[in-house]
């Protein structure tokens, strides 16, 4: 069998499952956040270590029923090949420490089919930022298929029709990955990260371009105005940052949370 093999497991986050559950307990417990949300649309989730990310991406997870949810599709930008427009995967499954997980194989080939920003480049699939929502997806949503999307150099509005087309299909579950600003002081972090939670907030595109420095701002920008156009709503669910987790306040990276429902 062709599979997506795992390139950040021990690194990133955990090699063992079990390992990977006392993340889930440990950010469960402490998070206090209580809401269930129905027909979500969408996760932003970020995708540093678990160590310094894992809270917030778990905080958007845990909260959404997904009891609806039959297919994932993660998209995230791509920090180790340079690719133009967009790669979609197509191995017959995702390597996982907690099992593999089926690839939608038939629905990723559709895709590369009707949008011509899509292609299969093996090399991007070696890439954290989709990597890293898999053990939350494997978790918290029960026997679904998988589609993972890794994008480079295209326009934000490249991806915009492929959204809406996603989100017309109520099976479907979005996640967009991203961090926000790299290697700041705690102080610019914070300024510089709240251009980017207003953006969320407020489905403002235009906010972003003013000095919002997600990683993944591209996913970023082509979910907002989709949601906007379609009518949807958004709710942030965190923000933190690295110094949260490591004392650091010199060179700090920001991690925001949010769905769209």
């Amino acid at each position: 069998m062709n599979k997506r093999k795992m390139t950040v497991g021990g690194s990133f986050y955990p090699d063992d499952c079990n390992e990977i559950q006392k993340y889930f307990d440990k950010f469960t417990s402490s998070s206090g956040i209580k809401y269930p949300l129905k027909k979500v649309k969408s996760v932003i989730s970020p995708h540093a270590g678990y160590v310094y990310s894992g809270f917030s991406a778990n905080a958007a997870f845990s909260g959404i029923d997904t009891s609806t949810i039959k297919r994932v599709i993660v998209i995230g930008p791509s920090h180790r090949v340079y690719i133009k427009g967009a790669s979609t995967a197509l191995y017959d499954s995702y390597s996982s420490p907690c099992g593999d997980i089926a690839i939608d194989l038939k629905y990723s080939k559709k895709l590369i089919e009707k949008y011509k920003s899509l292609s299969f480049v093996p090399d991007a699939h070696q890439e954290h930022s989709t990597e890293t929502q898999v053990p939350f997806i494997q978790h918290y949503c029960k026997n679904i298929k998988l589609v993972e999307i890794v994008y480079g150099d295209m326009d934000y509005t490249e991806l915009i029709p492929l959204i809406k087309d996603i989100f017309t299909e109520e099976e479907n579950l979005l996640v967009i990955s991203t961090d926000l600003s790299h290697f700041h002081t705690l102080k610019e972090a914070n300024i510089l990260d709240n251009i980017c939670l207003e953006a969320a907030k407020n489905l403002d595109v235009s906010r972003l371009e003013t000095g919002c420095e997600a990683c993944g701002i591209i996913g970023l920008k082509a979910v907002l105005q989709s949601a906007k156009d379609l009518g949807l709503k958004s709710e942030l669910i965190d923000y933190r940052t690295s110094y949260d987790a490591s004392g650091d306040d010199e060179r700090v990276v920001g991690y925001m949370s949010a769905v769209i429902f």
